[in-house]
């Protein structure tokens, strides 16, 4: 399957422009899709329902979108009130039925300067051929590696415990006549996950190995509650493989803020990682993952 990470910019690219459109092009054909910093009703990109416009360029696609922050955008019109909020987020997009969600916001350290704002991981659990799969879409602090430990260390808290807290919800109805599983069987959270977002944070550094574990290591080592590099297990990318420039002390700076983080039951099924550097629709590039989710697990251990 197809698997596609891009930090839109809120639509704006790398020339300045805003268009949404072409940040729908560049991901059109994916199986599964994770964007970052998608907005509602911003007066900087025209007041736009972005969720909702994505929805129609990209229709063949379920979709959820979580809000990171949310903000008052009422206003009155012909003596009633509008309402609606000014929301900051992030947005997962699916050829397959998205069976539930999830919003986690992470914790957030006040700032005096530069301004901080609110991050967010959306989680949602899709059924593919392979089994239940637990797919995030998460946007990591830009400031401090420290807030950004504190972050990972909640997601992978999360994570760990997900088998045991279940699904949205568990055990038998008692009272079938409420009908609150609307006919449907318990919902699965599997152990199964793969994280893909905008981490702030490159290969090597403390938050990438907490997420992956220290060196040196068993080379190819993967935990079945943990999770891999996708593009370290990978056929080697280019060597070039970067998802984002920016001039830092007057020079310009090739990074790789942008990551796939699989489980330890993928390991072995990621195919090909690379990124489209060069693509101007954002100022990331956006991340391109081949993985087999069609084979069946051969055992229960990914799923719920």
């Amino acid at each position: 399957m197809k698997l596609v990470s891009y930090n839109i910019q809120y639509g704006f690219g790398s020339d300045g422009r805003y268009d949404l459109a072409r940040c729908a092009k560049v991901v059109a054909g994916a199986d599964i899709i994770a964007l970052q910093e998608v907005e509602r009703h911003w007066l900087r990109s025209n007041e736009d329902d972005q969720p909702e416009i994505l929805s129609r360029l990209l229709p063949e696609y379920h979709w959820v979108y979580g809000p990171a922050f949310d903000m008052d955008a009422s206003e009155r019109r012909e003596g009633r009130i509008v309402n609606r909020r000014r929301q900051f987020g992030t947005m997962v997009l699916s050829r397959l039925p998205i069976v539930w969600s999830r919003l986690h916001t992470l914790p957030l350290r006040r700032t005096v300067r530069p301004l901080n704002t609110r991050n967010a991981a959306l989680e949602c659990m899709i059924r593919t051929p392979a089994g239940p799969v637990r797919v995030l879409s998460l946007h990591l602090a830009h400031i401090a590696a420290e807030e950004r430990l504190e972050q990972i260390d909640y997601l992978l808290a999360e994570h760990r415990r997900a088998p045991s807290d279940g699904g949205p919800w568990s055990g038998a109805d008692d009272e079938p006549v409420r009908n609150w599983s609307n006919g449907e069987p318990q919902p699965e959270n599997p152990l199964a996950a793969i994280w893909m977002g905008d981490f702030n944070m490159e290969p090597g550094s403390a938050e990438y190995r907490r997420i992956v574990g220290s060196t040196p290591y068993h080379r190819g080592a993967a935990y079945l509650d943990g999770f891999v590099d996708a593009a370290a297990v990978a056929s080697e990318p280019a060597e070039d493989f970067h998802t984002h420039v920016k001039t830092i002390d007057g020079g310009l700076t090739k990074r790789r803020l942008d990551h796939c983080f699989v489980g330890g039951m993928f390991a072995g099924r990621v195919r090909s990682v690379s990124a489209d550097i060069g693509e101007i629709a954002s100022d990331h590039f956006p991340l391109r993952v081949d993985i087999d989710l069609e084979t069946p697990f051969a055992t229960a251990t990914g799923g719920g």
